[in-house]
C-alpha cells in the first residue's frame, strides 16, 4: 500500500502585477496556512518519506514551510517542474515515476489539477481543494508505476479553515 497526500500550494499574492504567474509569492494567510497545514499533518502522525513539489515560488515557499512543521529536511524536497500548471494525467505521470521505497509522498502543486487528479485517483467528488488544503488517500498498489485512476480510497481531507481538525 501506497500512501499519497495532494496539497494545493497555500495562499499566493498579487500584489505585484508585474510578476510572472509562476514567481508569485505567499500573501500573509499563505504565510500562516502553510505551517498550519504542516502542523496539524503532524497532528495526524503524517511522515512523508519524500516531499515532491512545484518549483513556482508560492509551492515552493509551502512545500518548505510543510516540510519544517513535519521535521522533514528541506534540502530532500524534490522540485519537479512537470507539476506546474499540471493535468491529472501529467500528474499521474509524476507519482508513477516516484521510487518504490518511498511509500508517503506529499505532492504539492496547484489548481485545478490538484482537484481534478484527486477526484480521478479516489473517484471522488471534490469541488476544489482550497488554497493550503491537504487530500490524503491511500493506494493498493507496492509499486508506483501502477497506481490508476479510481483506485485509491481517501483517508482524510483538511484545510486551514476546519474548525474539526484533529
Amino acid at each position: 500500500m501506497k500512501t499519497l497526500t495532494l496539497l494545493r500550494h497555500a495562499k499566493s499574492s498579487w500584489k505585484q502585477p508585474d510578476l510572472t504567474d509562476f514567481d508569485r509569492p505567499l500573501n500573509d494567510r499563505g504565510q500562516t496556512d502553510a505551517p498550519e497545514t504542516g502542523r496539524r499533518l503532524a497532528r495526524r502522525g503524517f511522515k512523508p518519506t519524500r516531499i515532491i513539489s512545484s518549483p513556482a515560488v508560492r509551492a515552493r515557499a509551502t512545500a518548505e514551510a510543510v516540510a519544517d512543521a513535519l521535521g522533514f529536511p528541506r534540502a530532500e524536497i524534490a522540485w519537479e517542474p512537470h507539476i506546474y500548471e499540471a493535468s491529472s494525467d501529467r500528474l499521474l505521470a509524476v507519482l508513477r515515476a516516484q521510487p518504490d521505497d518511498a511509500d508517503n509522498l506529499l505532492l504539492v502543486g496547484h489548481n485545478p489539477g490538484m482537484t481534478q487528479f484527486a477526484n480521478a485517483l479516489a473517484d471522488d467528488r471534490l469541488d476544489n481543494i482550497p488554497t493550503a488544503g491537504a487530500y490524503t488517500l491511500r493506494l493498493p498498489v507496492a509499486h508506483w508505476r501502477d497506481a490508476a485512476y479510481g483506485s485509491g480510497s481517501r483517508i482524510a481531507y483538511d484545510t486551514p479553515k476546519n474548525p474539526d481538525a484533529d
